[in-house]
């Protein structure tokens, strides 16, 4: 199959859930906000195509829907890791080390050149201004778990775990020899 080929079966497949989505929602442009939220929840940012579809099927203009998509900083126009890791840099945070935390696990997942999500699409790693707990700073947040008062080398132990479980999901299932009865 050409890349061409296989981009149109991803993109008509891709708007198969936006519809369905937009079924549990109703097709109202009141719940373009939750629309959005159930789509970057699926593919972890807002696909350009998927945005269309939804400007359309609503009767929206698309740049009002690209305007609420790029005014809430919950929504991401670029793609994001499976694994949203985000290193608070808030006062308490920063104070008790958290710049020593992303830069460990930045190494660790090989970022470099600006780039903040992995080769694999595994991992997206940002700093946030506060989630606030400071009371058990420093922290990282992966997707909606917290971690706390964490080292650099408590942070690389959370994100090796991560790993193996994706390697572990990934390979295939070891043929067996028992015998059936």
């Amino acid at each position: 199959m050409d890349t061409n080929t296989a981009t149109a079966r991803n993109t008509a497949n891709r708007l198969v859930e936006v519809e369905e989505i937009l079924d549990r929602r109703g097709h109202s442009s009141t719940e373009l906000i939750g629309v959005l939220q159930d789509i970057q929840e699926r593919w972890h940012y807002l696909p350009e195509d998927a945005l269309n579809y939804v400007a359309t099927t609503l009767g929206m203009s698309v740049n009002t829907v690209f305007g609420v998509a790029t005014f809430y900083a919950q929504f991401s126009l670029e793609p994001k890791g499976k694994y949203l890791v985000r290193i608070c840099d808030g006062t308490a945070c920063h104070v008790k080390g958290s710049q020593s935390i992303y830069d460990a696990i930045k190494k660790k997942l090989d970022l470099r050149d600006g780039r903040v999500t992995t080769a694999d699409g595994l991992f997206t790693l940002e700093t946030v201004a506060c989630v606030g707990a400071c009371g058990i700073a420093p922290v990282m947040v992966i997707n909606d778990q917290v971690h706390s008062q964490l080292t650099p080398e408590a942070a690389e132990i959370i994100i090796d775990t991560l790993m193996a479980r994706e390697n572990d999901e990934a390979a295939p299932a070891e043929p067996s020899n028992e015998v059936e009865s």
